[in-house]
């Protein structure tokens, strides 16, 4: 219970952060600079303000995932979008149509179905040094080349590229997290500092930011966000089962549903983003 609310109080800080942050990357910034873009960030009060959020956001999924798996806190992430909605209606004020809270009910439920159907459980408390090298290498590979094709192409094919690469190094910064924070519990603060852990997470999350902040800048939410929500989860899955030995509840009828309740789930949030407003720009003055 301790991971699963703070998986969802980490989503709720994620849709924070990612909603006043893409208020400020794209407010008169059409057409400029990454060091104009820069300049413009670093002075904007929502920007700074997102910061926040994502410090939160780090606390939070920090303490999720050291008391719970990957398998089971990554995609609770995914609420992250319901959070959003929630945002935008009581705080911005936004008019939302029914056919997005019935997206955002579909999305809830096939979350809830795929958890309880596949059960995730287990999870070695540590993994030895030897295991990450190749999904270290993998991810990062990966990552490179998804940001390579996505510095040409339209902005939802660019913004497309970005998020996958941003979704990937966030799954693959969940696993520096736990390793982390189980790093911290043997060796305490002081000694977490002579172990690669910590120096991962830091290098790791500057990625990701990167990758998400050019995903959020150079195309709309409609198309960054469910990308990021929806591989996130699944990579994080793997890496559960790949370096932690987490495992799902076996037999073809669990996985079937589980594999059915994760399709229902993503129809869900790509109906919710682009059923709900594509901007939040126009209620700017509000906030």
């Amino acid at each position: 219970m301790i991971a699963v609310l703070f998986g969802l109080l980490t989503a709720l800080s994620n849709a924070f952060a990612v909603a006043v942050q893409h208020i400020a990357s794209t407010s008169e910034t059409e057409g400029s600079s990454l060091w104009q873009l820069v300049r413009h960030l670093v002075r904007h009060p929502l920007w700074l303000l997102g910061w926040i959020g994502m410090g939160g956001s780090l606390v939070f999924q920090a303490v999720a995932l050291h008391f719970g798996p990957l398998s089971v806190v990554q995609p609770l992430l995914v609420t992250e979008l319901i959070m959003a909605l929630a945002l935008r209606r009581l705080w911005l004020r936004q008019s939302l149509r029914g056919v997005t809270w019935v997206s955002a009910t579909l999305t809830a439920v096939g979350l809830v179905a795929f958890l309880v159907a596949t059960s995730p459980s287990g999870g070695a408390f540590t993994v030895s040094t030897s295991r990450w090298t190749v999904p270290i290498v993998v991810s990062v590979a990966t990552v490179v080349v998804l940001v390579a094709l996505a510095q040409r192409g339209t902005p939802n094919r660019r913004a497309g590229l970005f998020a996958a690469a941003t979704a990937i190094m966030w799954a693959l910064e969940a696993t520096f997290i736990k390793a982390t924070t189980d790093t911290i519990g043997r060796f305490g603060w002081v000694g977490a500092l002579e172990h690669w852990p910590i120096y991962a997470l830091c290098l790791g999350g500057a990625i990701g930011l990167f990758c998400e902040q050019s995903a959020l800048h150079v195309g709309p939410l409609s198309v960054s966000q469910p990308i990021i929500v929806i591989v996130d989860p699944i990579v994080s899955v793997l890496f559960g089962i790949w370096l932690y030995h987490e495992h799902l509840r076996s037999g073809v009828v669990h996985l079937g549903v589980g594999a059915v309740a994760f399709v229902v789930m993503s129809i869900g949030v790509v109906a919710l983003t682009r059923t709900a407003p594509p901007s939040m720009s126009a209620d700017v003055h509000r906030l």
